[in-house]
């Protein structure tokens, strides 16, 4: 006689407990099973097959058996986050910090078109990619999944009817409504099962609380197409009141002069700025950076316009360990390293052995001495955030063999090294030679600096109109050589 065990929406066919269960059926029964709750477990769950236990975890409060083996590894999970300072941040302690994650993906303000893309060197940074590769591979598991399931006639719907949800995370019905909401800013359902996974309690919040919150955070001028990516990285933000949290940190950005028109920009970035206690964490951070980096005060708005994740990672552990790698790699003054940080804090967030020191040997590869390497950085630090091999060599190669300058030039020009090849110094380059406008010896550098208007008017003699025409031409050029070759 077989046994009937309710599923959510079907039943699965099991033989009575009374069969004789061998070890190859007892390994062709599915462990999915354990997904679907019933509030009253079948009566063969207490065989002797394994251990029933009873837990809460990812897919919400479910019964399920487990196999009692020596090969068993279970995992015990504790907390440990603590804040930039050595404290343990508290989960309950909504009031003051929410669990702040770090932001640790360097974030640059308003990059030219033409100049070049920097490269991610961040240490840290590596934990997106273990996260983007998490989620595949969650992905891959629920496609096998569910192809088991349709083997034995199973069917998982996946719409505004929450079944798949359910299914995974077993949701509420007060839920809904929010739920409902947070899906208008383009979060799908793997992305609300990582809120849950993250911050089951951010699913709490009353959905007029949570519309308030992110409707002040889009007022401040947060896009509303960045918001599902700041709900993923800090869903804690869902749990910040307007008057007790928000507010205040933003007060305290303004103080720190940074102008109500970018403050958006600046949460967008690292939006755990809104989750970190304002008196145990943020002023603690500004006044590490002015007192002990050497940061000025006037600077510090600049500072963390250019990398606001300064306010929310560990200042004094990064701090240190650059300030004494630069000091002994290329002898560098204090004063120089300030004046690096200031230009480029995201120099901060590099990785010493896969960023700062590949940089200084590609610099001492072409020929450079430690006092003119420092020289260019001190003066452009964002060559830091430049590849070598995709963006350093290219420039040197051109810069030698096409505009017959020496290295040493770029010791008085090293915004050379940030600007475009393709989109800058390329174009300005042909354009001069078509117009028959060098002389023999070494291309102008100092020509490549300008604007477009300054250029034709002081070297080109024409029109800018002209200018950006003979790019176009040359850009088309390049990109059906390039698909030609690719042929």
């Amino acid at each position: 006689m077989d046994h009937m065990i309710p599923g959510k929406n079907f039943f699965i066919l099991f033989p009575s407990p009374m069969t004789t269960l061998s070890s190859h059926t007892l390994s062709s029964i599915p462990c999915y099973l354990s997904l679907h709750s019933s509030s009253s477990s079948p009566e063969f769950l207490s065989h002797p097959i394994g251990n029933r236990t009873d837990v809460t975890g990812r897919f919400g409060s479910s019964r399920f058996t487990t196999a009692s083996s020596i090969q068993s590894n279970p995992k015990i999970l504790k907390t440990n986050r603590r804040s930039p300072y050595g404290k343990e941040i508290y989960v309950d302690d909504i009031d003051e910090e929410l669990c702040g994650e770090r932001d640790d993906v360097p974030w640059f303000a308003d990059p030219d078109e033409e100049f070049a893309e920097p490269t991610s060197l961040d240490a840290d940074g590596q934990r997106s990619k273990l996260l983007i590769a998490s989620n595949t591979r969650r992905e891959q598991i629920h496609r096998k999944r569910v192809s088991r399931l349709k083997r034995y006639g199973i069917e998982e719907l996946e719409g505004n009817n929450y079944d798949f949800l359910s299914a995974e995370i077993g949701i509420k019905k007060a839920w809904i409504p929010l739920l409902d909401y947070l899906r208008t800013f383009g979060l799908n359902d793997w992305d609300l099962i990582r809120i849950y996974e993250r911050r089951k309690r951010s699913f709490q919040v009353n959905v007029c609380s949570a519309k308030e919150r992110l409707e002040y955070l889009l007022g401040l001028g947060v896009n509303h197409n960045d918001m599902r990516r700041i709900l993923l990285r800090q869903p804690q933000i869902l749990e910040c009141t307007v008057e007790n949290l928000l507010k205040s940190r933003v007060a305290f950005l303004v103080d720190l002069g940074i102008p109500n028109s970018r403050i958006g920009k600046v949460i967008t970035a690292a939006p755990s700025i809104c989750t970190y206690g304002v008196e145990s964490s943020l002023k603690p951070t500004v006044d590490y950076l002015v007192q002990e980096v050497g940061i000025k005060e006037r600077d510090l708005s600049k500072v963390i316009q250019l990398s606001p994740q300064i306010l929310v990672q560990r200042v004094e552990i990064t701090w240190n360990d650059r300030y004494a790698f630069l000091s002994k790699e290329l002898r560098a003054p204090r004063d120089s390293i300030v004046k690096m940080i200031t230009k480029h804090p995201q120099l901060l967030h590099y990785s010493i052995q896969d960023g700062l020191l590949p940089r200084i040997k590609f610099l001492r590869s072409i020929g450079m001495q430690n006092t003119d390497i420092l020289k260019v950085l001190t003066s452009l630090s964002q060559v830091f955030s430049l590849s070598v091999e995709g963006n350093l060599r290219p420039k040197y190669l051109y810069l030698i063999n096409e505009l017959q300058n020496e290295v040493k030039s770029l010791t008085k020009y090293p915004t050379y090294l940030s600007l475009s090849l393709a989109q800058r110094i390329r174009p300005r380059h042909r354009f001069l030679v078509f117009l028959k406008k060098t002389e023999g010896g070494p291309f102008p550098l100092r020509s490549l600096v300008l604007s477009d208007e300054c250029f034709c008017e002081k070297w080109a003699g024409t029109s800018t109109k002209e200018y950006l025409a003979f790019r176009q031409r040359l850009l088309l050029q390049d990109f059906a050589d390039k698909y030609r070759k690719r042929r």
